[in-house]
């Protein structure tokens, strides 16, 4: 695991401003032209948000550069997208880019693609147990998690704070790798807290086991808050509530506009989702991390042009993540902060939301 991070509100928050700029940074990166080279492109599902926005943008961005592009969702079902997988490598992809529903399932697909000599570049969600991942772009997952955790502590003062705070944890779906890596750095922030008893969690589920979240359905993450609310806090608050990422944190809101009385806790998330933006704006969601789609995506097809034109494929991080058979080289895109304070500016200004759309 990456080494803990200390990064202040402050920081966070300087982050979250610059993002503009960044953005603009990262997208001056030279895309290679393509040469008609297809590319299969398999995303988990459009039930999420996030997944459609990287799929049309990876889709734009690679069609723009002269590619053609096989762009298929599974509908959250692991069969459905190995099947997908193989249909792309027999129907003549050259690269193939994979967000998997679940990173040890596509085995059988990922042998095909090596024996027919395909790159496949592991997007956004690490593609475990095989040697045949040629590369992995992502955001700087650990991050995210001590990004929440920092937030958590500076919003509470647990330096200078008597407490004790009564806190929650919902964390992500086991059998994405990253989920992982959110709780594991907002826990190494948090976990002396807790262990202090400035921090306590009410429902004594910490473990990543007790927290995890299937398939981050915002339905599943509702009903296990709803279940902790009715039995640790009819005559308690909740202070606040961990959790990973946006359609789990619409659970929790979801939850605690239903079942709870009390003052309304710090909630965290992750990706600024509309639902969950509009919440920030409504004070019902503390903060989310934004990842912006657009700067994972534009790496990833320069990538793939560095890699087709026989160039040097930039990566900025070759020791950190182990799929049980390689190290794969990695590139690690920054994620940045969002609230209620600085949303317009890293949200609307950059053009990735407009006013209407969260209106």
């Amino acid at each position: 695991m990456k080494k803990l991070l200390s990064i202040t509100l402050a920081a966070a928050l300087t982050l979250g401003s610059m993002s503009t700029v960044a953005f603009a940074a990262e997208t001056e990166a030279e895309i290679l032209p393509g040469n008609g080279q297809k590319i299969g492109v398999s995303m988990p599902t459009k039930d999420l948000q996030r997944w459609n926005q990287d799929g049309d943008n990876m889709k734009k961005m690679l069609e723009d550069a002269g590619y053609e592009v096989d762009l298929q969702y599974a509908s959250n079902d692991v069969q459905t997208q190995l099947s997908q997988v193989q249909n792309m490598i027999s129907s003549g992809a050259e690269v193939l880019v994979i967000a998997a529903i679940e990173g040890s399932s596509l085995g059988e697909a990922l042998t095909m693609a090596k024996e027919n000599d395909i790159p496949v570049f592991a997007y956004d969600r690490l593609l475990m147990d095989s040697d045949a991942v040629s590369y992995y772009a992502t955001f700087d997952n650990y991050m995210v998690g001590t990004v929440q955790g920092q937030y958590i502590i500076d919003t509470l003062d647990l330096e200078n704070a008597d407490g004790p705070f009564n806190m929650e944890i919902t964390a992500g779906d086991p059998g994405d790798n990253n989920a992982g890596y959110f709780y594991a750095g907002a826990m190494d922030l948090l976990q002396p807290y807790i262990d202090e008893g400035k921090l306590v969690v009410q429902s004594g589920q910490t473990s990543f086991e007790e927290v995890a979240t299937a398939q981050w359905k915002t339905e599943t993450a509702q009903s296990r808050a709803e279940n902790i609310l009715s039995s640790n806090y009819t005559d308690k608050d909740v202070d606040v509530w961990l959790c990973s990422n946006d359609s789990t944190a619409l659970g929790v809101e979801n939850a605690l506009a239903a079942n709870y009385n009390g003052k309304y806790p710090i909630v965290t998330g992750q990706d600024c989702d509309k639902e969950n933006t509009k919440n920030m704006i409504a004070g019902k969601q503390s903060m989310s991390v934004f990842k912006d789609t657009r700067t994972l995506a534009k790496q990833v097809v320069k990538m793939i042009g560095q890699l087709l034109n026989g160039q040097e494929v930039d990566v900025n991080d070759t020791e950190t993540y182990n799929n049980n058979v390689i190290t794969v080289p990695s590139y690690l895109c920054e994620p940045v902060f969002a609230d209620a304070n600085n949303y317009k500016e890293l949200l609307i200004d950059s053009g990735y939301y407009t006013e209407e759309d969260l209106a």
